[in-house]
């Protein structure tokens, strides 16, 4: 994790110092990036022989508890937005009644609504380019499936490798296309403070809806919080679930939470429509700062850039403590 931050900043410096210079084609690289971490992403599942094996079986009940998880995390985002914007109107009108009118126009909150509206403006290109773009996920992953599935590329002892390396190579890359607006780091200040909570709206959503849904399955409500709590960190989450709670669970958190990635990168136009500009980054989980930033990026905007990295360090963090925790219930 301190890796792809460490890769990000030094991108965000290389950006900064080449501002001046026209980077049309860096777009272009972070789409083909995120491809091939999708191939990779693939060809891991196909490999398994287990998971596809226990697909027909066990697919159903991570499929339930994703979901549960995903509308928990959205409808969190969307109410903690909402609270935001209700403490933002508030505050607009106490500063009319306090304010000479000429001072208004120059107020902080002012400032922010109206960059919402101009990054909202901006993206949304980003938003129809997203969803075309979601055919192509949908195809590198499932041709990364097959070619797991099926041996043809045997990418055993290097695939790890190629998945590291080509996750530093994205995350510099986002850091060049964020550097290279100097007006991002404003942007991010001129943000609510109360959306600092949006990693505990994530958390509290996300347990929430499979707390609910363990009503439903033949899980104990601590397994289905487990592998609630592994907040799409497929690969941590997983191995841990399976050295406390056996295999079928693991192989549960391990389906549940790749599903969680992948429904993010495929669905998150449709989750800024239904949700808002926050749903991306809720449903993404412990991934907004690395996998799903550039599709968060745009879908909501370049504005809630920084903010997306803050709450996938923050729910990242979170991951092993609460996955134990639940464990050992």
């Amino acid at each position: 994790m301190f890796i792809f931050i460490g890769c990000m900043i030094a991108g965000i410096l290389v950006g900064y110092a080449g501002r001046r210079i026209s980077l049309p084609w860096i777009s272009s690289i972070i789409t083909g990036l995120i491809w091939i971490l999708l191939f990779l992403l693939g060809w891991e599942v196909g490999h398994k022989e287990e998971v596809i094996n226990s697909l027909p079986v066990l697919g159903g009940d991570a499929l339930l508890l994703t979901l549960a998880a995903l509308l928990g995390s959205c409808l969190a985002a969307w109410g903690l937005g909402k609270a935001v914007e209700q403490r933002s109107a508030r505050k607009m009108v106490s500063s009319y009644d306090s304010l000479p009118d000429s001072s208004i126009a120059f107020s902080p909150i002012h400032a922010s609504a109206s960059l919402v509206a101009q990054d909202g403006q901006s993206e949304n290109t980003g938003e129809g380019s997203a969803l075309k773009g979601s055919l192509y996920i949908v195809g590198c992953f499932a041709c990364g499936i097959w070619c797991g599935y099926c041996g043809w590329l045997p990418l055993e002892r290097c695939c790890g490798d190629l998945s590291f390396y080509a996750l530093c190579a994205l995350m510099c890359s986002v850091g060049i296309s964020i550097g290279h607006r100097p007006d991002a780091l404003r942007q991010f200040r001129t943000l609510p403070p109360g959306l600092a909570l949006l990693p505990l709206a994530t958390i509290g959503g996300t347990l929430m809806g499979c707390g609910v849904m363990s009503l439903f399955l033949r899980y104990t409500a601590a397994d289905c919080l487990a592998v609630g709590a592994g907040m799409a960190y497929y690969s941590l989450s997983s191995i841990l679930i399976t050295g406390s709670k056996g295999a079928e669970l693991g192989t549960v958190a391990l389906l549940s939470n790749i599903l969680r990635e992948i429904i993010t990168l495929l669905c998150a136009p449709l989750l800024v429509r239904l949700f808002g500009r926050l749903a991306p980054i809720s449903a993404g989980g412990a991934t907004t700062a690395d996998t799903t930033l550039p599709i968060i990026i745009g879908c909501s905007g370049q504005f809630y850039a920084m903010l997306s990295v803050y709450h996938g360090f923050v729910v990242d963090f979170s991951v092993p403590f609460m996955v134990m925790l639940f464990c050992s219930l």
